[in-house]
């Protein structure tokens, strides 16, 4: 009997990643059953490219909890509701609590700029383009209780050559990133 994949993408910006992944499905590469799409930004650009692609599109104000475990609480009842048994972050910028990773552990994966366990956290183009390191590239984990510490899934690397100036690479690790997250997620969503 083939598993249903339900896929949850938990994004709060731009949606470039969400966009890649998205494309992906619709193809057809990625045996995705159900797709969503949540967010913590009403204004942000990633729910104009759900509405482009027909996504259920889902806002979750944080506004209107008193605490993190009540937001936590309804992104669980949300993802229960939705029957996701698999997790996408594509640029949210929300830290997880342990409280909803154990909850979901070993199905959410995060997508990062940099090679883990190197310049975690944010601004971490910027921060290896600084640095003056010649290679950084891109980290795709298991997300852990601790910010980009779970488990490496996969890496590309991307050289920093002479010259290069920091836009420039920010493009190379985009397109990094939206050809490995929806390679990465085959492999988890193929059954």
């Amino acid at each position: 009997m083939k598993i249903k994949t339900n896929l949850a993408i938990l994004a709060s910006g731009n949606g470039s990643n969400f966009e890649a992944i998205t494309k992906a499905i619709k193809k057809g590469s990625l045996g995705v059953s159900h797709c969503i799409l949540i967010t913590d930004k009403k204004n942000s650009f990633v729910r104009k490219r759900a509405k482009k692609y027909q996504i259920k599109d889902i806002f979750i104000d944080p506004k209107k909890f008193k605490n993190r475990r009540g937001f936590d609480k309804k992104l669980i009842q949300t993802l229960n509701e939705e029957k996701i048994n698999i997790i996408a972050l594509a640029g949210y910028m929300r830290i997880l609590s342990p409280f909803f990773v154990k909850h979901f552990k070993n199905k959410i994966l995060n997508i990062h700029p940099s090679l883990l366990p190197s310049f975690a956290g944010n601004n971490a183009i910027a921060d290896a383009y600084n640095y003056g390191v010649k290679v950084t590239g891109v980290t795709i984990h298991f997300v852990s209780q601790k910010v980009d510490q779970g488990p490496i899934i996969a890496q590309t690397a991307i050289p920093i050559e002479d010259n290069m100036q920091l836009n420039e690479l920010e493009e190379k690790i985009h397109k990094a990133e939206h050809l490995l997250y929806p390679k990465v997620l085959k492999m988890f969503l193929i059954k």
